[in-house]
């Protein structure tokens, strides 16, 4: 007899989101890491993550947002903390980039609130942007972002208030059918449980080594500058934005007590070992990252006050992976970089999948099947 419901591998956003659902539903929940909260080494950590409705990478994902807007509501109601901070967004790039054409395409299709601005007007409203005339802006006043290690700790705290068991510094090597559920075993034992959710991103592949899903992780780098002209990057002026430019797509947000923080998504797509990938911030990397600044956005390209690394956790077709490994193993990895902001819906829906088997949000894009999984 086991006496645990559910446990779950990895406390970063998904893993923190679920162990808060599930709880708050009456299952006994374990939930484990190896790491301490507020580590740097995924993909969780850090002080912010950009939060978007018009959202270019597909517009099926636009349900979901509407729902992880008022997960994020409700958890700033209970918690009683501020999370989610409404800036808007501006998405700038050719007319015909991935970026202006999956955003205009996601948000016609769901008559989403946005305008679309030409350079003159982006430069106009947001005077640090220096754009040819040939660029164009989607303006959307849903955006902002979200305060990231807050947003797990707060969803871990509530977990735990609702009685979950909450465990750090507790590494999971091998993860085993055991009767009608499963057994973890970590380098403190073993730990029964009818289901088992991993969460583990960059190392969920180590821990679900025949899963079909191709799971690459790589290693990316974000950086504060500290800006020319601070005024120009206040919130009012300069929202949370993307920009895709011959220099890559650029990210980024207003200053903070660092400075303005940007990077490049994708950064060198080097895939690297997660236990052993380089953490520290070569030239090399800054100047990815400063060549969009030094054309687009003179006035932030200053001084790099800190700069950090991550890891994105990526699929070829850059969608999440969520769904049953096994009948009693269940793996979420909502990943390639652009995740964060689904965590307390995906938490509900990863409540759903433990205890029902199945979830009421069309998940369907993330199935395993599409690897030829069985």
């Amino acid at each position: 007899m086991t006496t645990h419901d559910v446990i779950i591998i990895g406390l970063g956003a998904m893993g923190s989101a679920a162990a808060c659902e599930l709880a708050r539903r009456g299952q006994r929940v374990i939930g484990l890491d190896r790491f301490d909260e507020g580590h740097d080494r995924g993909s969780s950590h850090g002080a912010s993550r950009i939060i978007r409705l018009g959202y270019f990478e597909h517009p099926s994902y636009v349900p979901l947002l509407h729902r992880a807007y008022e997960r994020w509501r409700e958890l700033e109601a209970k918690s009683g903390r501020k999370l989610l901070q409404i800036t808007g967004i501006i998405e700038t790039g050719l007319p015909e980039s991935n970026l202006v054409k999956g955003t205009l395409t996601a948000s016609r299709l769901h008559n989403l609130d946005h305008d679309v601005l030409d350079a003159k007007e982006v430069m106009r409203r947001f005077p640090a942007y220096k754009l040819t005339s040939d660029y164009v802006g989607v303006w959307q006043p849903q955006g902002g972002f979200l305060q990231a290690d807050a947003a797990v700790s707060t969803h871990l705290m509530l977990a735990q208030s609702a009685g979950a068991d909450i465990r750090r510094g507790e590494t999971v090597t091998a993860i085993e059918p055991h009767g009608s559920g499963v057994r973890v075993i970590t380098d403190r034992g073993s730990i029964e449980a009818s289901v088992a959710i991993v969460c583990a991103g960059a190392w969920a592949k180590k821990l679900l080594p025949h899963l079909a899903a191709p799971l690459r992780p790589t290693r990316q780098v974000f950086a504060w500058f500290e800006p020319r002209d601070k005024a120009l990057f206040a919130p009012e002026r300069f929202p949370v934005f993307i920009m895709e430019s011959a220099h890559g797509n650029h990210y980024g947000f207003p200053i903070d007590q660092w400075g303005v923080k940007v990077g490049k998504h994708h950064h060198f797509d080097e895939t690297v070992d997660p236990d052993t990938y380089d953490r520290t911030v070569s030239r090399a990397d800054e100047e990815a990252i400063r060549a969009m600044l030094a054309e687009h956005m003179p006035q932030a390209n200053g001084a790099v006050v800190t700069a950090k690394t991550c890891l994105y956790t990526m699929m070829p077709d850059s969608d999440f992976v969520i769904d049953h490994a096994a009948s009693n193993i269940i793996v979420a990895s909502p990943c390639s970089g652009h995740g964060f902001k689904f965590a307390p819906v995906v938490g509900e829906i990863l409540a759903d999948l433990a205890i029902g088997g199945s979830s009421r949000h069309d998940i369907s894009r993330f199935r395993l099947g599409r690897f030829g999984e069985k």
